[in-house]
C-alpha cells in the first residue's frame, strides 16, 4: 500500500530542530520510504494521497504512564483522594473486568490516543486479561511498552491481587511472549503497581527479570499522594524512592510515575541512578496530589517524560 503526504510543513524533531517546508512524506507498507523537497524530480506512483498544505507535520507524541484498562470507567470516580479513589471505584471495577470487557476498554482509549497524536504508550494494565490489551495495541498499529499490574499485597482491596509466585510466573510467561512482538512495536515493561501492593520479593524479581530481556523496563508508581507516602513511611521506614533504591530497583531501565512528593535525598537519588519521571500533571491535580516539581528535575537533568494516566483520573486521553 502506497502513500503520499504531500507538501506539508514539516517539524523533524531533530537536534537541529530543523523544519522542511513544502515537504512530501512517501510511505509503502506503513514504512517512511523517503522525505522530498518540493520541486523535486522524483515520482511517486500513489494509491492515496493527502494534501498537507497548510499543515503542519509533526512526529508522534510518546506518554509514558497510560492505563487503557480503566478507559470504560471515565466520569466514575471523581472527588476521591488517591487510595479512597482505588479502594472504593479502580479497584473494584479492575477486578469485575472480563476479556471482552478489556478488550473494548483498551480499544476505544487507543482510539482516543490515536485521534490525539500519541503514536507510543507505556501501559499498565490489571492482573487479569493482560493479553487482550496486548492484541488491541497490537491490531491497531500502536508502539507501546506493555505490562501486567503485579500486585501480591492488597490491603486496600483485597480481592484484587495474586500470590507472589503466580504473579511472577504470568508475568515472565507474558513477557516471553509478546516482548518484541508484532514486529518489535510492543516491547514488555514489568509493572509492579507500587510499593503498598507489592511484597519486597516481588518487586525484586521483577526487577531481576528485566535482566534477561534486552529492552525491557520497569514501571511503577511513586510518591504520587502524600498519605501514600505515610504508609509506605509507616512499613518501609523511610520514603518511597529511598525505599525503592534500598531494594535496588532504581537504574536507567526505571520509569517511575507521578514523583510528586520527594524529599532532598531523594532527587539525588534519582539523577545518580539515572531513573526516569512519567509526568502525569492534570491526573494529579484531578485527584488533587499535588504538583511535581519538574523544574528542579529538569535542572538536575532528571529525565522527565508525559503521560495521561488513565481516563478516570484525567478524564482525557489527550495529550
Amino acid at each position: 500500500m502506497a502513500l503520499l503526504i504531500k507538501d506539508g510543513t514539516i517539524l523533524t524533531a531533530n537536534e537541529k530542530g530543523n523544519v522542511l517546508f513544502n515537504t512530501s512524506i512517501k510511505i509503502e507498507n506503513g514504512l517512511i520510504r523517503a522525505i522530498i523537497p518540493q520541486n523535486s524530480p522524483e515520482t511517486f506512483d500513489s494509491s492515496d494521497v493527502i494534501d498537507a498544505r497548510n499543515f503542519v507535520i509533526i512526529p508522534g507524541f510518546v506518554q509514558t504512564h497510560v492505563h487503557l484498562c480503566q478507559t470504560l470507567f471515565r466520569g466514575l470516580a471523581d472527588d476521591l483522594p488517591l487510595l479512597d479513589w482505588l479502594r472504593l471505584k479502580i479497584f473494584p471495577m479492575e477486578a469485575a473486568h472480563n476479556k471482552h470487557s478489556m478488550y473494548l476498554s483498551a480499544l476505544l482509549g487507543i482510539a482516543e490516543l490515536i485521534r490525539s497524536g500519541t503514536t507510543t504508550i507505556m501501559d499498565m494494565g490489571s492482573i487479569n486479561h493482560e493479553e487482550e490489551i496486548i492484541q488491541a495495541i497490537g491490531e491497531t498499529g500502536l508502539r507501546a511498552f506493555v505490562g501486567k499490574a503485579m500486585m501480591d499485597v492488597n490491603d486496600i482491596y483485597p480481592r484484587l491481587k495474586e500470590s507472589t509466585v503466580d504473579s511472577f510466573r504470568s508475568t515472565r510467561d507474558l513477557a516471553e511472549r509478546w516482548h518484541n512482538s508484532y514486529n518489535e512495536r510492543i516491547h514488555y515493561a514489568v509493572a509492579p503497581r507500587f510499593v503498598l501492593s507489592c511484597s519486597d520479593k516481588l518487586m525484586k524479581d521483577a526487577h531481576e527479570l528485566i535482566q534477561n530481556y534486552p529492552g525491557m523496563l520497569y514501571h511503577t508508581h511513586a510518591s504520587e499522594n502524600k498519605a501514600e507516602i505515610k504508609k509506605v513511611r509507616e512499613r518501609c521506614k523511610m520514603d518511597n524512592i529511598e525505599f525503592l533504591h534500598h531494594l535496588g530497583l532504581l537504574s536507567k531501565h526505571s520509569c517511575l510515575a507521578h514523583c510528586v512528593h520527594l524529599n532532598e535525598n531523594e532527587y539525588t537519588l534519582l539523577k545518580s541512578t539515572n531513573a526516569k519521571i512519567a509526568h502525569c500533571p492534570s491526573s494529579n491535580m484531578k485527584l488533587g496530589s499535588g504538583i511535581a516539581n519538574v523544574p528542579k528535575l529538569l535542572d538536575m537533568k532528571i529525565t522527565v517524560s508525559l503521560g495521561a494516566d488513565g481516563a478516570p483520573c484525567n478524564n482525557t486521553l489527550d495529550i
